[in-house]
């Protein structure tokens, strides 16, 4: 697993898969979610905004990242 930099506020899916490097751009981002290739803690999740958490695990391209507490 990939350690991720420290979140200092709440980040939204879309952000956080810009940031980590999982997405090149916000429109990537937004069609990797769409498509439903966005596991959010185990499930697909399809909402760009959806806020992550500390301890919540994103998944996508056979990559797990979790988002670290600030």
């Amino acid at each position: 697993m990939t350690e991720p930099a420290p979140v200092s506020r709440p980040l939204t899916l879309d952000q956080f898969l810009k940031r980590e490097g999982l997405a090149s751009t916000g429109g990537h981002a937004k069609m990797l979610i769409q498509d439903g290739e966005v596991k959010v803690n185990g499930e697909v999740e399809t909402r760009r905004g959806k806020k992550l958490q500390p301890g919540d695990r994103v998944e996508t391209g056979g990559k797990e990242i979790v988002v670290p507490a600030s």
